[in-house]
């Protein structure tokens, strides 16, 4: 039982990619670099952070990041090499400017307007008369009669 305790925790658990050639001396600098790579996004695998991703391509950016960090750069300055280099696209949170207001605002734009469309829909509902046995011809009231056996 134990046993399978330790695998389910394993497999829950994101596993980082980092190998031990890229790990920094410095334990603050990769703390930094650990923390900056989980915000940025691989480019092969697109839902991992290059922190998790196998890619080539990731470890990469991870020794960019690093290489980065040892000449001097702040966080931001990182980022925004990266950016430079890869677009915001690298980003898994870009910043909310330009057009990124138009992806940042379409969510609830759109909740908005179903929330408006959903509440036209119900007041219409709510106005509408019920019908009667009055509104039907002689007709349809003698079949709704044989119908329901009266």
């Amino acid at each position: 039982m134990r046993r399978l305790i330790l695998i389910l925790a394993l497999l829950a658990t994101p596993l980082a990619a980092v190998e031990p050639d890229e790990v920094l001396d410095d334990p603050v600098l990769e703390q930094r670099a650990r923390a900056i790579s989980e915000d940025l996004r691989c480019m092969v695998c697109q839902n991992e952070s290059i922190d998790e991703s196998n890619a080539p391509l990731a470890r990469d950016m991870r020794l960019l990041v690093r290489e980065r960090l040892v000449a001097g750069d702040t966080d931001d300055e990182v980022r925004a090499f990266v950016v430079e280099r890869y677009g915001e696209f690298a980003l898994f949170s870009p910043p909310v400017t330009g057009a990124n207001w138009i992806l940042w605002g379409a969510g609830p734009a759109m909740m908005l307007i179903a929330a408006l469309i959903a509440g036209l829909y119900l007041r219409g509902r709510s106005r509408a008369r019920p019908t009667s046995d009055e509104d039907l011809s002689s007709e349809e009231q003698a079949r709704l009669k044989a119908l329901l056996g009266d």
